[in-house]
């Protein structure tokens, strides 16, 4: 009998070393090293042998090779979910024979959202029927669930099931044409090595499926959980193995949630869904931008409005500064929804070269409205704009949008899509903005003022 052999593959970059070390010697990650399945040093021998003779003897493919104009293309246009912000990131729909892998923290709303998936699925027509797999609960918890959203169906099938091998008998009597599996990391393949929600059983799992998916044409939903950073969990690798990877964000303080393409291989990778989680379920919200601002009957000092683009859809978001004198030698800087770093330059930015030398001796503390985050450049002038509103208290002039990157020198650079972000802030009802020079695009009926720099901006708060 052939001796094994243990190997260790880094849960990032894949690489594969005989023996633990504590940092991956290809990537260069700490604690990645994962033990993956034993290989007999015989097979491995036979391998390279194999290898070694490779060229030596050509094998005839079962298949010939075929032309690329005769392979016909319609069998994998996409079909619409039902759920039109979730159509939006996959790029119009689910295409057949594809995996894709919704990724988010625990409680965001990742089964309830698939589960309105396979409800719609099921209402398209009496050809089509869907199987929910789930490890993480019981039929009965599922069913109370889709009681409480409304999404039950006699054409969506429930098992409740952990072994791959079973599932595969369910695919088999059921004859699906959508499957969803809760969670990849609950599944166990019986026949490979490894814990449950390990990386070597994760792999596995996930290789299984995407192989019954390719073979069948079924399109395969997988729910996978994160790390604390955020990551998938399991190796990176696996994100290699599936077609789409989406990330589902939110924040538990509010409703809104965000499903987010991070990989897509039949549209944009850049795309944002934007949803609402209720009592009754999950909705989509197909204009979010009222969201994120605040409406009142006047402007008052310290807000301003910006445009953010997140992916390609564009986002109005309101900025709020406040600035406090205080006698502490150490000024406090609190943020909220906003990168912190910025901020600081921003502030920098204004005292040095805006000759607002108050802000040393003041607290300031900035943060955004509705729970945004908003990391896009384009908001430093807006943020430059709320802070001197607030030292002056001179409200930004009502129905004023502003958009520019500010530089060290205080000099307003121009950003991406500035036509696309200006439109939907006219749709809104914004009537001005500003911007950096050559800005192209401005819509009809909304006036725009050029500045070169963040002083010129800030003679905008007298008009």
């Amino acid at each position: 009998m052939a001796k094994t052999k243990s190997l260790y593959r880094c849960s990032d970059c894949a690489h594969t070393v005989g023996k633990w070390v504590g940092r991956c010697p290809e990537c260069g990650t700490w604690g990645s090293m994962d033990e993956a399945a034993p290989q007999p040093t015989a097979v491995a021998a036979r391998a390279g042998t194999t290898l070694a003779r490779a060229g030596a003897a050509a094998v005839l493919p079962s298949t010939p090779a075929t032309p690329l104009s005769q392979i016909d293309g319609k069998a994998t246009y996409a079909k619409s979910t039902g759920v039109d912000e979730l159509d939006r990131v996959l790029g119009g729909g689910i295409v057949p024979g594809s995996v894709v892998l919704l990724a988010g923290e625990p409680g965001v709303g990742k089964s309830t959202l698939l589960l309105e998936v396979v409800h719609r699925w099921a209402q398209r027509g009496s050809d089509e029927r869907a199987l929910y797999v789930t490890g993480e609960e019981s039929a009965g918890q599922v069913r109370l669930r889709a009681d409480r959203t409304g999404a039950v169906h006699d054409r969506v099938y429930l098992a409740a099931e952990a072994d791959l091998a079973t599932i595969f008998g369910h695919v088999e009597q059921v004859r699906p044409t959508l499957l969803v599996v809760d969670s990849v990391q609950t599944m166990l393949a019986a026949d490979v090595d490894g814990v449950t929600g390990g990386v070597t059983q994760v792999r596995a799992v996930t290789s299984a499926l995407t192989s019954l998916a390719k073979s069948s044409g079924v399109p395969v939903l997988l729910i996978g959980h994160v790390t604390k950073d955020g990551a998938v969990a399991g190796p990176r690798s696996l994100e290699h193995l599936v077609d789409v990877v989406l990330h589902f964000e939110g924040d538990k303080h509010s409703t809104l949630r965000m499903v987010r393409g991070v990989k897509n291989r039949f549209g944009a990778a850049d795309e944002v869904g934007c949803f609402e989680l209720t009592e009754n379920g999950i909705v989509g919200v197909s204009d979010p931008s009222g969201l994120f601002l605040q409406h009142r009957d006047e402007a008052v000092p310290g807000t301003a409005v910006t445009v953010t683009m997140d992916g390609k859809r564009p986002l109005l978001g309101e900025v709020q500064a406040l600035v406090v004198p205080t006698h502490n030698p150490s000024p406090r800087r609190a943020v909220s929804g906003l990168d912190s770093a910025r901020v600081a330059m921003v502030l920098a930015v204004l005292e040095r070269r805006c000759g607002l030398g108050k802000l040393g001796n003041c607290d300031v503390y900035a943060s955004t409205v509705g729970g945004m985050r908003i990391t896009d450049p384009s908001a430093d002038l807006a943020l430059a704009l709320a802070v001197a509103s607030a030292v002056r208290d001179q409200p930004v002039p009502a129905g004023t949008v502003l958009l520019g990157e500010v530089g060290l020198a205080g000099e307003v650079r121009r950003v991406a899509g500035a036509g696309r972000r200006l439109a939907e802030a006219n749709r809104l009802g914004f009537t001005r903005g500003v911007v950096p020079r050559g800005v192209e695009g401005v819509p009809k009926g909304m006036k725009s003022t050029e500045v070169v720099n963040v002083g010129q901006a800030l003679s905008t708060l007298s008009r």
